[in-house]
This record gives structure tokens, C-alpha cells and sequence, in this order.
């Protein structure tokens, strides 16, 4: 059985170049898979922000939403319409005191990952951080018991197993952006390594 297949005409005008369709959704993830418990589960903010902390309950208490969007990684495969359900960012952002100089947000995660994404980028009300996948609590494998998607652009900005946000005047690059991924990440425009 095939994994992958070609958009067909319909579908192609979703799909960025270069992309293939995914049948299943694959699990890419380097390093070991953090197994993470909900009753300890602690999500901080700190940097150019008034630090705080975030219990799983504080995130529960915020008004839920079901989203489906697409979703595209870097490896060259796409998925569309996965519906989840979450709490989005900008709902999120109200509970939080950022500074005005910040341009920037750094993403991280249990297991010490990290990912940049601009503040322009990051605090859109399409994004949001997800606890459910096709109306299942995401698996540690997909990055629960939550992650951050954010739909408009390359998946690896869509954190998985996140617990934290440090905001930024300049940005610093995260993981796979020090390891020669673009800073940015747009699908579209093919923006999978720095220099493309």
C-alpha cells in the first residue's frame, strides 16, 4: 500500500510545491518521546513578559474550539483537514503581560526541544495549542498531551509536547534552525532550509 500519493486537481490548489499527500498521519520525531502526565504538567512564561506559570487545569478553564486545518511538513508530506480541538493562542496571550518591544517567541518543550517563530507569526487566532486530534486526546507520539499548531506554516514550528514560551526583542534560533532548517518556515514559498 502506498503512503504517499500526488494531490489530485482539486486538492492540488491546497497542497504547497513539492508535497505529497499523506494517507495515514506519520509520526516524525527525533530523540526519545517524553511521557508526560497531566496531573504534573506545568506550562511557564518568562523573558520580555510578566512570568507566570500554567497548571493543565488553567488551560482547561479556557474556552475550547474545534479547528481543522492542514498540515504540512517539511519532510514533503501534507495532511489535510485535521480537525482538532484546542485553545487558541490568542485567547491564551489575554491571560499574559508581554512587553511591546517583543518580535519574537521561543517555543519549548518537554524533552528540550526548541523552535522560533515571530511574534507576527506565532499570535494569530488560526493557531492555537492542541490537546485532541480527530476528537481523541493527542498521543505522546503526536506531542501530547499538547502541542502548538500552527497551520500557515511548516510543521516543525508546531511544537509538540510544549510547555513553555520565552518571548524576545531579537530572535534566537531553535533546534532544527541551528541545525541548517530556515528561520521561518513558509510552505509556499518552499522555505525549508536557511538560504532557500
Amino acid at each position: 500500500m502506498k503512503f504517499f500519493q500526488k494531490p489530485d486537481k482539486q486538492e492540488g490548489e491546497r497542497v504547497p510545491p513539492g508535497q505529497h499527500l499523506a494517507k495515514g498521519f506519520p509520526v516524525l520525531t527525533y530523540g526519545e518521546t517524553p511521557q508526560v502526565n497531566i496531573e504534573t504538567w506545568e506550562f511557564r512564561v518568562w523573558g520580555l513578559v510578566k512570568p507566570a506559570s500554567f497548571t493543565w487545569s488553567d488551560f482547561m478553564s479556557l474556552p475550547q474550539h474545534e479547528f481543522t486545518a492542514d498540515f504540512h511538513c517539511v519532510t514533503r508530506w501534507s495532511k489535510l483537514d485535521v480537525k482538532w480541538t484546542g485553545i487558541k493562542v490568542t485567547d491564551f496571550m489575554s491571560l499574559i503581560d508581554v512587553e511591546p518591544q517583543v518580535a519574537h517567541v521561543m517555543e519549548h518543550c518537554y524533552g528540550g526541544y526548541t523552535t522560533n517563530i515571530s511574534m507576527a507569526d506565532f499570535a494569530r487566532s488560526e493557531n492555537f495549542f492542541a490537546f485532541k486530534v480527530f476528537s481523541e486526546p493527542l498521543s505522546a507520539e503526536h506531542g501530547g498531551p499538547m502541542r502548538l499548531v500552527v497551520p500557515h506554516i511548516y510543521a516543525w514550528k508546531s511544537a509538540k509536547w510544549i510547555n513553555g514560551l520565552e518571548f524576545l526583542e531579537k530572535e534566537k534560533l531553535g533546534f532544527w534552525e541551528r541545525n541548517g532548517y530556515h528561520s521561518r518556515g513558509e510552505p509556499w514559498a518552499e522555505e525549508r532550509y536557511s538560504g532557500s
